[in-house]
């Protein structure tokens, strides 16, 4: 998307130097098992503004007084937590790079989240990049003024607030076998937190413990990593560790009910030129005529699971419960990063952070590259240059 930049890498790029950025990447952590891309993306300012533009125009939804009234019914009542706070703590917008009508490149969204991604991992990521190849000082990974010193400061804000980062303990099912867990291990080392599986974490009264060299220690602030979705058909985990939908003495980054809230259920309350058209299923009065133009999808789903992306009339009537779907116009991907052997897709992800009692930060960005159908991982098995990566922008 920056030619000059674009062929500076492309002409540096081996095989060679590709297989020792993963080995550098991957140096003191456990194996990467998802796919990293084997180029960054070069981003030129007038599409990064329009990120920003865009990103800009959620959060004043977001921060509308009766967001909360808007979005109630988007938390399944069987996950509802109690105690939840006035604000995220993470703000994640993904944007398919796509090109508008005047042929210029634009950004549109494709899903939101009130949940964290890869904030540890993708710093680690940038600099490896860095490290690696010769990428023009002029570029930036961060946004907003940030640098590392300030990001990490700010992350160490909002994950361990007002405690001692020994009473915080970043959480999932089995956290440390996680397809993410290097993130968790690059989190663990810059902020000094525990790494705790749900069943390490055990309920005494309504607080909470895990154990250290034979002693009892109180967590008081958990950084929540663990997605409802991967566990509703299997509650049985709760009954050796605890309960989050219980009353508890704990404090949660970010509370559970903001995975819903910002979501897929919040689209359709976004009109803007960098969404696409967006209903819940069950207030479409009548099926599209360009029903080949749309995609439908679940509300309280991730990682692109049950989305039906060649829809029928037929798809739309089998639907038991069209509350919980959405029917979004499709986003035309633009092939706009240059491999060696053709244009591959591009998706950018803005990352914000949100101290307590503070205003949405954004610091840093996540990007991921396609050939195939969809985005995700599972859809791309069989390419190259293809996978997550990061966004180096022009200043």
């Amino acid at each position: 998307m920056i030619p000059d930049q674009r062929q500076n890498f492309n002409q540096q790029f081996t095989e060679e130097k590709y297989q020792n950025f993963l080995t550098d990447l991957q140096e003191g952590y456990p194996e990467i098992p998802f796919r990293v891309a084997e180029t960054p993306i070069f981003i030129p300012k007038d599409l990064k503004e329009k990120l920003i533009a865009a990103g800009e125009e959620i959060i004043k939804l977001i921060k509308q007084p009766n967001f909360k009234a808007l979005t109630e019914n988007a938390i399944p009542k069987n996950w509802n937590v109690p105690n939840e706070n006035e604000q995220p703590h993470f703000l994640t917008f993904d944007f398919g790079i796509c090109k508008n009508n005047a042929g210029a490149l634009t950004p549109m969204l494709i899903e939101m989240q009130g949940f964290p991604s890869l904030y540890g991992f993708q710093t680690h990521l940038a600099k490896t990049f860095k490290k690696n190849y010769n990428i023009d000082n002029s570029l930036n990974y961060f946004l907003n003024g940030f640098d590392e010193d300030k990001y990490i400061e700010l992350f160490k804000e909002v994950i361990i607030g007002q405690h001692q980062p020994h009473e915080v303990a970043l959480m999932d099912v089995d956290a440390r076998n996680q397809k993410t867990a290097i993130d968790f291990f690059v989190t663990q080392k810059m902020l000094g937190i525990k790494i705790l599986a749900l069943e390490d974490i055990k309920k005494i009264g309504k607080q909470l413990f895990y154990e250290e060299d034979g002693k009892q220690i109180q967590l008081k602030r958990i950084y929540n990593r663990l997605i409802f979705d991967e566990v509703a058909d299997n509650t049985d985990i709760f009954k050796n560790s605890f309960d989050p939908r219980e009353e508890l003495d704990v404090e949660w980054v970010t509370h559970p009910n903001w995975f819903y809230r910002i979501s897929k259920y919040t689209m359709p309350f976004l009109k803007s030129e960098f969404v696409p058209e967006t209903r819940f299923l069950n207030e479409v009065t009548s099926i599209p005529a360009d029903l080949e133009n749309y995609v439908l999808k679940p509300l309280f789903s991730f990682a692109g699971m049950g989305v039906i992306i060649d829809v029928s009339e037929t798809d739309i009537k089998n639907i038991a419960d069209p509350e919980n779907w959405i029917l979004q116009r499709k986003v035309s991907y633009e092939p706009v990063v240059q491999s060696p052997d053709g244009g591959v897709k591009a998706e950018i992800r803005m990352m914000y952070l949100w101290p307590d009692g503070g205003e949405p930060q954004l610091c840093l960005n996540l990007a991921r590259l396609s050939r195939g159908k969809m985005i995700g991982v599972r859809y791309n098995a069989d390419f190259d240059w293809v996978g997550g990566t990061v966004g180096f922008m022009e200043q």
